[in-house]
């Protein structure tokens, strides 16, 4: 929508061009701050939307990369225009397309290189995706052109031959006049023993009085006209040569430049479209780094919704001072009276609703907090006092009310206005007549308002009529000072009597002035103080509640630190259980190896004599080392032991007295169940039907106890050979656990030779298992290197 024909006005009393200026000094670029000084506010939903978008994908953006630079953009749209038309560029003009090209590439990389999923910003992604880094043309201006614009010697092999005689050249015109300034012929004749150079020719600082004697050619003199300088004869010629060199050089630098000009115009629709790119992205870049400096977030904007400002603040007010404010206008409120004492913050908080809703209009980040809002508005008006405007505005009643018939003139539905002071300036009864007029006519046109007055009616004209509603700014009346808090749905209490109580007037002069009033003001008043008192007292227990929820948050923590720390400590004990139940377990396993090799040794050398008495000792022995265990003690059973059991239940199983899962139905009174990560073959009378459906894995200290197990569909080895390292790894795992149930020590993994890759994956894995006691390839006989043994 084209800005009305006074917005410039509105501006100006808003300080919206102030916002504009701070924006613009976080931009990189001369493009991008033109960008920002031409920002107007947009009343286009979809425009609107768009901006408000792309701002957030530059907080965003800022966000994940920080300091994003774009110092190396040049404002280069001169030097295309006139390679266009086929102009010769400086070296000056090459370089800073060469910086631009540079530094486009790089953020427009930064951005690409941001992962989709983690950050979509298709906006900066589609403009990244525009920009042409024609690397080849920045190769050959650095090729040819140095940061300071001087065209190199290697930017081609004439250049390079000519600088060099230069060199050769000038040096002996040097060889030549230094020779003179040695001779004592000439040594009298010499004002400065120096070789100088004058008009681009080497002379030499001769006295007036010696200059027929000394010969040659004048080429200027000092102020005083006692010294000449003059291109000896015997130079002469080496200095026209030298003279020769440079205009040599200068038409192949003009060539090259040429050359680089006519590459540069050839490009220039593309680098047209890049330093727009770059433009856009400073801009937005901007915007971001504004919202970062007001700590503010990108707003909502939407039809048909209210404005809802949380937390609001004065971007102009420095963050120390500033008193954030909450503000709730649209249906069933669209007209706000705010009333109070002189500089308590009235016009503050006009102006703050004002410029936030053009700065959320314009895609700027505005100080609130998350959750603010505005409608899709059409315009914002503003009529606002002299003596509380930053920059000097009209005052009397008369042009105040000259600039509130030109607002009325252009409202509309969708239009936010703002009036202060709203019919000051005249009769006070007629005026605020005219103020309730004027608010009646704005309401029914729908248009959302914020007016402030003194005057009394206008609380009672509030406090009556639908759709507005009364707000004030606190006052503290015991420090006599204004908190600048807006107080919404309260109106601002008359506290003049409080005040001169305060500064010691007299009680019976206050008594007097109080009798003056009417009853209606004298109820009026009481009713502000007992919703003021009533305010007060809810921000008191909204203060307590707050504290209350600090408290259970902190005490929250409390518990769960503690009860980390608990679970770390059950399984520092569980895993000294783990360790104590091994070593019990490896010293039983090693008296039976022992007692295995003496039977055996018996059997071997006396077959006929190995007596009964014998075997009962060695029972005997195997006895002692097994630990003494306890099974956990039983909860009450809950269950049903007699209910009819299927895959999928849920069941207890008692000897363990832990839940677990009925994996299959095996016959015979026998199931398998899987308890934790066991699976195991438990009879019908061990267990006791708890529930149907998925199980709910609890977990349990793991106790001493003894289950049943049985190898019968365990084999002593895993073949894994054709399995990927990963499938293998997830074969192992299970298997090692079956292994273990089942009772073997020592089984065999066959993963074949092949490269060795699988071997390595499994040894690898095998290394950190917590089940293998150590492995080895396999021997002789055993399979070789295609075979690992492991030792449980």
């Amino acid at each position: 929508m084209t800005p009305k024909r006074d917005d410039h006005h509105y501006f100006r009393l808003l300080e919206y061009d102030t916002i504009i200026g701070m924006v613009a000094e976080h931009a990189a670029s001369t493009p991008g701050r033109e960008r920002v000084t031409s920002l107007r506010p947009r009343f286009d939903l979809e425009e609107v939307q768009r901006e408000l978008s792309a701002t957030l994908e530059g907080m965003d953006l800022l966000r994940w990369k920080g300091a994003l630079s774009l110092a190396g953009v040049r404002d280069i749209r001169p030097s295309l225009r006139r390679a266009r038309i086929g102009g010769v560029l400086e070296g000056e003009e090459l370089i800073a397309i060469a910086d631009t090209l540079a530094a486009g590439r790089k953020v427009c990389g930064q951005i690409a290189d941001i992962e989709e999923e983690e950050a979509p910003l298709p906006y900066l992604r589609s403009l990244a995706d525009r920009f042409e880094g024609i690397k080849s043309l920045e190769d050959a201006i650095r090729r040819c052109v140095d940061e300071q614009g001087v065209v190199l010697d290697r930017a081609s092999s004439s250049l390079a031959r000519v600088r060099r005689s230069i060199e050769r050249v000038q040096q002996q015109v040097r060889n030549v006049s230094e020779q003179m300034l040695r001779n004592p012929h000439y040594q009298k004749m010499i004002q400065e023993p120096i070789i100088t150079v004058r008009n681009d020719r080497y002379v030499i600082p001769v006295k007036q009085e010696y200059r027929g004697a000394f010969g040659g050619i004048v080429h200027d003199q000092s102020a005083s006209g006692a010294t000449l300088f003059i291109e000896p004869e015997a130079v002469v010629q080496l200095n026209n040569r030298l003279r020769e060199l440079h205009l040599e050089e200068e038409r192949e630098v003009e060539r090259i430049l040429k050359e680089l000009s006519a590459r540069v115009g050839d490009a220039v629709d593309a680098l047209t479209i890049n330093i727009e790119v770059l433009a856009e992205i400073d801009l937005i870049l901007a915007k971001a780094r504004f919202g970062r400096q007001i700590r503010g977030v990108v707003p909502v904007i939407d039809r048909d919704v209210s404005i809802r400002l949380k937390r609001a603040r004065h971007p102009l007010i420095p963050s120390d001072e500033v008193v954030p404010i909450d503000v709730e206008l649209g249906d069933p409120h669209r007209v706000m009276v705010i009333t109070g004492p002189n500089t308590g913050g009235k016009t503050v908080s006009l102006k703050t609703v004002g410029l936030l809703a053009l700065m959320a209009h314009t895609g700027l980040p505005i100080p609130a907090e998350e959750g603010s809002r505005f409608p899709l508005l059409s315009g914002v008006f503003a009529d606002i006092g002299d003596e509380q405007s930053i920059e000097q505005s009209l005052s009397t009643f008369s042009s105040h009310l000259t600039h509130i018939i030109r607002i009325l003139k252009a409202v509309d539905g969708r239009s936010l206005v703002l009036l202060d002071e709203l019919g000051a300036g005249t009769d006070p009864s007629e005026g605020a007549a005219l103020a309730v007029g004027i608010l009646d006519y704005l309401l029914e046109r729908g248009c959302l308002v914020v007016a402030t007055t003194h005057f009394s009616e206008l609380k009672v004209f509030a406090h009556a009529r639908p759709g507005v509603i009364n707000a004030s700014v606190e006052f503290d009346v015991d420090t006599l000072r204004p908190t600048y808090r807006l107080l919404v749905g309260i109106p601002g209490k008359s506290n003049a009597f409080a005040i001169a109580d305060r500064l010691g007037l007299p009680p019976e002069i206050i008594d007097r002035a109080k009798a003056q009033l009417s009853d209606d003001e004298n109820r009026l008043e009481e009713m502000i103080a007992a919703l003021t008192a009533d305010r007060r007292a809810a921000e008191e227990e909204r203060k307590r509640a707050e504290q209350l929820r600090r408290e259970a948050e902190s005490l929250h923590a409390d518990l769960k630190k503690k009860m980390e720390d608990w679970e770390e400590a059950k399984g520092r004990l569980l895993e000294s259980a783990r360790r104590e139940a091994r070593s019990v377990v490896h010293r039983a396993e090693r008296e039976a190896e022992a007692l295995l090799r003496q039977l055996r040794e018996w059997a071997r050398r006396r077959p006929d004599q190995l007596k009964e008495h014998q075997l009962i000792e060695a029972k005997k022995r195997l006895e002692d080392v097994v630990p003494e265990m306890t099974l956990p003690t039983r909860s009450p059973e809950t269950g049903d032991p007699k209910r009819p059991l299927k895959v999928g239940d849920q069941v207890l199983v008692r000897t363990l007295n832990q839940k677990g899962e009925i994996l299959e139905d095996l016959g015979a009174g026998e199931y398998q169940v899987q308890v934790g990560s066991l699976k195991m073959k438990v009879g019908r009378n061990d267990l006791v039907w708890v529930q149907s459906g998925e199980p709910v894995r609890e977990p349990s200290p793991k106790k001493a106890t003894s289950v049943r197990r049985t190898s019968e569909d365990v084999r002593p080895e895993l073949d894994l050979r054709g399995k990927m390292v990963e499938e293998a790894i997830f074969a192992i795992d299970k298997y090692l656990d079956r292994a273990i149930l089942a009772g073997y020590r020592e089984v065999y993994l066959i993963h074949g030779k092949g490269t060795g890759a699988l071997r390595a994956g499994v040894q690898q894995f095998l290394r950190n298992h917590p089940r293998v006691k150590r492995y080895r390839l396999g021997g002789h006989g055993e399979g070789g290197s295609g075979v690992t043994v492991v030792e449980l």
